[in-house]
């Protein structure tokens, strides 16, 4: 489970963050912090904000209104200097698929200015079991394949924030219990931080401890695993997500 922090700086700071697309509010004035060297789960049924977030979270969309603090950098004004330190993983964004696996890392890791490269993509094919696969076009891959090196991408510059979007969707049992067992390794050895966004109620027992709850690009629940399935009284966080997925809220009897 992840490290307790005791009074270290948040990694990530959100404060009235507000995302306005003409008459719709994507996102609608969300506050949440998320401790260094933690996970915390990001959920919402679709449409809830949750991509959008992390969009804005990287510099890809700019907010309509709020702050974005990055270990106490305003990420907006200042997002060149917190970049380098982050990176993002999402079964549902592809890299160029006639590039070989190894092509594609050190399009990427140039990209970060990572030194060493040659190293580093060794290091992480001996991580991640790529050494079979590096110079096979990433289009020719499985499914599990592609996420092995879509997560290698992702650690290219050993970001110590990583920003995941359903980063086990559908993968196999195996496989997806593999991904979540690397991503412990990593930010138990690097002390890094994740912010996970997952449909998937047991891998946010399994990795988080805590829970950011949106809905309609509002936060409606906040806090530990434990405690929300305590507050809604329920049996597992699969419950808890029905109930506020659907308006219902039951409180712990007292």
């Amino acid at each position: 489970m992840t490290a307790k922090t005791g009074s270290q700086a948040p990694a990530i700071r959100v404060q009235g963050l507000v995302k306005q697309y003409g008459a719709v509010r994507a996102v609608d004035g969300i506050d949440f912090e998320v401790p260094a060297g933690t996970v915390t789960g990001l959920l919402g049924g679709n449409g809830a904000g949750k991509t959008t977030t992390i969009a804005m979270l990287l510099g890809l969309v700019l907010p309509s209104l709020g702050r974005i603090e990055i270990f106490g950098v305003d990420a907006v004004a200042d997002r060149y200097r917190v970049l380098p330190s982050m990176n993002f993983e999402s079964p549902y964004v592809e890299m160029p698929l006639r590039l070989t696996v190894r092509q594609n890392l050190t399009v990427y890791g140039r990209l970060y200015g990572v030194a060493d490269l040659k190293a580093r993509i060794a290091e992480l094919a001996g991580d991640l079991e790529l050494g079979e696969i590096l110079d096979r076009p990433t289009g020719k891959l499985s499914a599990g394949q592609k996420t092995r090196v879509s997560l290698a991408k992702a650690l290219i510059n050993a970001p110590r924030i990583l920003l995941l979007d359903e980063p086990t969707a559908s993968l196999d049992p195996d496989t997806a219990d593999w991904v979540r067992s690397h991503l412990e390794r990593y930010r138990t050895a690097k002390g890094a931080t994740i912010l996970l966004a997952s449909h998937n109620m047991s891998e946010v027992e399994r990795l988080c401890t805590d829970v950011v709850m949106m809905k309609a690009g509002r936060i409606v629940g906040r806090g530990s695993p434990e405690a929300l399935i305590r507050q809604y009284g329920r049996t597992n966080m699969e419950e808890v997500f029905l109930d506020m997925a659907r308006g219902r809220r039951r409180e712990a009897a007292e």
